[in-house]
């Protein structure tokens, strides 16, 4: 059976209502809103005369990645509870199953943006507990589908190789950003206690890593020995931007605040992660370079409909675009942080693009079709 079929075979009749079509990668809006907010509070390219809209722009969107958060969480959870036949014949679908992980992705993203910018809005130790419980709940959720998906293509049947996709970065991404949510907590927990988040954090990037290193080998190998996937699944090829990026920013901050734990050994630590961060942003800025070359050749053969994949237009870029403002101000480079000035306009320009597409789509009801 083609990767197409399957995912026709997989959808309900047209008579479905909505929520039994709502499609499990909606979370993905969540993320990419949020990480627009964590990016624009950081103020790439370091222009002190757009500070202050650099950093209102991030509580603005952190605002709303949270209201999307509740929003889409409601139907998210009644479909799997009304639902669940429709909600498991998804998970096993490899076309659609792993999007089940940008909910948990999405809960630890806005932990980041809450725990970034919240104590410009709030208390300190309110916008942490909140920070907190999304980060615990986003963290046993990522543990849970990283481990399901990937059991679910271990006892499939049989796996089409056309149906591998970028999606299935979003399992191992997940677990990336597990210790970037937990940086803001080794500081706070106590002498005692901060090496255990600190090890939790690196146990967690190292899953999410190794993860990475194989699905990436599965792709390349489709990628080399099949035709491109259909067009569909074209904006997936831009998620492997976000493990990249979320990998090499949760080196550097485990590093930046780990220096209680590793004691004289901390510069050494934070240099070493700084150069293993700039090895993984080389890779970043490559694969960037073929995902637009793709881009550009997919458009080339005709129209790419809107649907809810391309949500992965913009947390990907997001990500790398955090991890290049965070190696501008180590490295002191100026080209990197105009780099970073340039992916932040990249990442507007994809956001507002989306976002202006997600809601013809729901007004059509086209975003409800599959």
């Amino acid at each position: 059976m083609t990767a197409i079929a399957q995912l026709h075979a997989a959808a309900p009749a047209q008579t479905a209502t909505r929520l039994e079509l709502f499609h499990p990668g909606w979370y993905a809006a969540v993320m990419g809103t949020a990480i627009v907010g964590i990016v624009a509070y950081q103020e790439p390219g370091h222009i002190a005369v757009l500070s202050g809209l650099l950093r209102s722009t991030g509580v603005v969107m952190t605002a709303l990645a949270a209201l999307l958060a509740v929003g889409l969480g409601v139907p998210y959870l009644a479909r799997l509870i009304r639902y669940p036949d429709a909600a498991r014949r998804d998970f096993r679908n490899p076309l659609v199953g792993a999007l089940y992980a940008t909910f948990p992705a999405g809960l630890l993203v806005l932990a980041v943006a809450v725990a970034q910018v919240g104590p410009a809005v709030v208390t300190s130790d309110l916008a942490l507990a909140v920070a907190g419980a999304l980060a615990a709940i986003g963290i046993a959720l990522a543990v849970v589908v990283s481990v399901a998906f990937t059991l679910s293509l271990f006892t499939a049947p049989g796996v089409d190789p056309a149906s591998v996709n970028g999606a299935w970065f979003i399992p191992p991404v997940v677990m990336i950003i597990v210790p970037v949510a937990l940086v803001p907590f080794v500081t706070r927990v106590g002498a005692a206690n901060a090496g255990l988040v600190l090890g939790a954090g690196y146990a967690a990037w190292g899953v999410g890593l190794l993860l990475f290193v194989l699905v990436a080998a599965v792709l390349y190998g489709r990628l080399v020995t099949h035709p491109l996937p259909g067009v569909p699944l074209a904006p997936s090829l831009w998620i492997p931007l976000g493990p990249v990026g979320a990998g090499g920013l949760a080196l550097v901050r485990l590093a930046q605040v780990g220096g209680p734990v590793w004691g004289d050994a901390a510069s050494g630590v934070l240099a070493l992660s700084t150069i293993a961060a700039t090895a993984l942003w080389g890779f970043g800025l490559w694969w960037l370079a073929v995902a637009v070359s793709l881009l550009v050749g997919y458009r080339r053969r005709g129209p790419l409909p809107f649907g809810i994949g391309w949500w992965a237009f913009t947390f990907p870029l997001g990500a790398f675009t955090a991890l290049t403002v965070a190696l501008a101000r180590p490295w002191s480079a100026g080209v990197l942080e105009a780099i970073a000035a340039l992916l932040f306009v990249g990442l507007l320009a994809a956001w507002l693009i989306v976002s202006a597409g997600t809601v013809r789509a729901v007004r059509s009801g086209a975003a409800w079709r599959r």
